[in-house]
C-alpha cells in the first residue's frame, strides 16, 4: 500500500468539496473564453451539454466506484477491466497526463489574472513567470506535510462556489438580465467542438474516484459525491456563463478569452466588482492547483506501487510520493511556459476523451455484468465521446493543426513508453489492489 492512505478520512461533504474544488478552480476562470469562442453566443448551453455527456462518462465511474472503491481510483478500474497490460497502464498514465496538463492550465490562468489586477499585458511573458511560482507554491505546501487538507477543502470549496455564484448573481441582476453576446455562428460542429472544453470544466471529479478508499462509507458515498458535485458545478457554471453574456457582446468575451470572468465584471460591478472577482480567481486556482498537485502525485504513486509505470528517484531521498510530487511539479511547470492556455485545454481534452473511452470500452466488454452496469449506457458514453473528440479535433485541425500532431504523438508516445517497460518488468495480476 502507498504510504499516506486513511480509511474514512474523507466524509461525503469532504469528497463533494474536493470534487467541486478542483473543477471550479479550472473550469469556470480558463475556460468561458475559450468555450465561446467555439461556441458562439450559444456559449452557456456548451457547459448544459458538457454536463450531459459527463453524466453518461459518470455512471461508469460510478458503478465501479460502488463496486471497487480503490485508492487507486482511475489505473484499477482501467486494470480490472484489462489486467496489467499495455492498454490499462498507458490510459491510465494519459489520465495523470490530462491531471498534469490541468494544473499547467490553472496556473496559467493564475498568471493572467494577477496581471490583469495590475493593469498588465495578459500576453505579457510575466505570465508563465507567475503561473510556474504558483506550481513551486503548491509543492511547498504539499511537501510540508501539512494533513489538514480535509478541512481546508471543504472552507475553500464553499468560498469558491459561494462568491461566483454571487458574482453570477450580481451580474445578471446588473444587467437586468438581457443577453448581450449575441451575433456570429460557430455552426453545429463548432458548438459540438466546445463540448470538449465544456468537458474538460467537470473532469474533476474523477479526484473522488481516485480517493474511494478513504472516503466513509464508500460503496454509498462515492457515488454520491460524484453525482453532488456535478450537479453544484453545472448550476454555478451555467449562472456564470449567462452572468459573462449578459454583460460582454461576444467579441469581448472572445477577445479576453484568458480572463473573461474579470472582463465581465468591470461593466456590470464596477472597479470593486472587478477586483473581488480577480481575488476570488487567484484564491480558487491557487487551492486548486495545491489539491491537484496532491492528487496527481498519489496516482502515480499508485501506478508505481501497481507496477504499471517506472520509476527512477534520480539520487533523490524520500518515499515513491515525494519523487512523483516531483515529477508532477516539473511537467507542469515545463507546459506553463511553453504552452498557452488554448493549446494547454486542447491537449487536455484529447488525452481525457480518450482514456475515458478506452475505460468505457474495457468495462462494457469485461465487466458490465459483474458490476450491474447497463450497457446502453456505457456505449451511449462512448459514442457522445467519440462525436464530440472528432469535432474538436476537425475544429482544432484547421485553427492549430500542430496542437492535434502533438496530441497524437504524446499518445503514441506514452503507449509506446509503457509497452516497452512492461514487456521488460512484466506486471502480475496481484501487483495492486489497495482497497
Amino acid at each position: 500500500m502507498v504510504d499516506g492512505y486513511k480509511k474514512n478520512s474523507i466524509t461525503l461533504l469532504g469528497a463533494v468539496a474536493m470534487g467541486t474544488g478542483v473543477m471550479i478552480g479550472a473550469g469556470i476562470f480558463a475556460l468561458t473564453g475559450q468555450i465561446a469562442e467555439l461556441a458562439g453566443p450559444l456559449f452557456p448551453l456548451s457547459f448544459a451539454m458538457g454536463a450531459m455527456v459527463t453524466a453518461f462518462s459518470a455512471y461508469t465511474y460510478i458503478k465501479m466506484s460502488n463496486e471497487y472503491p480503490s485508492a487507486g481510483g482511475i489505473g484499477m478500474i482501467l486494470k480490472k477491466a484489462y489486467g496489467p497490460t499495455t492498454v490499462a497502464a498507458g490510459a491510465s498514465l494519459l489520465m495523470a497526463l490530462s491531471m498534469v496538463i490541468n494544473e499547467s492550465l490553472v496556473a496559467r490562468t493564475f498568471g493572467t489574472y494577477t496581471l490583469r489586477a495590475f493593469g498588465g499585458d495578459p500576453d505579457s511573458v510575466l505570465v508563465p513567470v507567475l503561473g510556474a511560482g504558483l506550481i513551486v507554491f503548491a509543492y511547498l505546501v504539499n511537501v510540508s506535510g501539512n494533513r489538514s487538507v480535509g478541512l481546508l477543502s471543504v472552507v475553500m470549496a464553499i468560498l469558491k462556489v459561494g462568491g461566483i455564484a454571487l458574482f453570477g448573481v450580481s451580474a445578471l441582476w446588473a444587467s437586468g438580465l438581457s443577453f448581450e453576446a449575441t451575433g456570429g455562428d460557430a455552426g453545429a460542429t463548432g458548438f459540438v467542438a466546445s463540448v470538449a472544453l465544456s468537458i474538460l470544466a467537470f473532469k474533476g471529479f474523477t479526484t473522488i474516484t481516485n480517493s474511494g478508499a478513504e472516503v466513509t462509507d464508500p460503496h454509498r458515498n462515492v457515488g454520491r459525491a460524484i453525482i453532488l458535485s456535478i450537479a453544484i458545478c453545472v448550476v454555478v457554471y451555467l449562472l456564470v456563463a449567462f452572468a459573462v453574456g449578459s454583460s460582454l457582446p461576444l467579441d469581448r468575451i472572445v477577445a479576453a478569452k484568458d480572463y473573461a470572468l474579470a472582463e465581465a465584471a468591470e461593466p456590470s460591478l464596477g472597479q470593486t466588482g472587478f477586483y473581488l472577482t480577480v481575488a476570488l480567481a487567484l484564491v480558487a486556482t491557487a487551492s486548486g492547483l495545491i489539491a491537484s498537485v496532491f492528487a496527481v502525485s498519489r496516482m502515480l504513486a499508485m501506478l508505481t506501487d501497481m507496477k504499471m509505470i517506472p520509476h527512477s528517484h534520480f539520487g533523490m531521498p524520500g518515499t515513491i510520493k515525494d519523487h512523483t510530487l516531483v515529477y508532477t511539479v516539473v511537467i507542469a511547470g515545463f507546459l506553463t511556459i511553453f504552452f498557452d492556455l488554448s493549446r494547454i485545454a486542447s491537449l487536455g481534452a484529447f488525452f481525457y476523451l480518450v482514456m475515458d473511452m478506452i475505460i468505457h470500452w474495457g468495462v462494457f466488454r469485461h465487466l458490465r455484468e459483474e458490476i450491474g452496469a447497463k450497457g446502453w449506457v456505457l456505449l451511449t458514453a462512448i459514442t457522445l465521446d467519440a462525436v464530440v473528440l472528432a469535432a474538436f479535433a476537425a475544429m482544432k485541425g484547421q485553427s492549430d493543426p500542430m496542437i492535434v500532431v502533438i496530441g497524437l504523438v504524446g499518445m503514441a508516445l506514452v503507449f509506446v513508453f509503457v509497452r516497452i517497460f512492461l514487456a521488460r518488468n512484466p506486471a502480475t495480476e496481484g501487483a495492486h489492489d489497495n482497497p
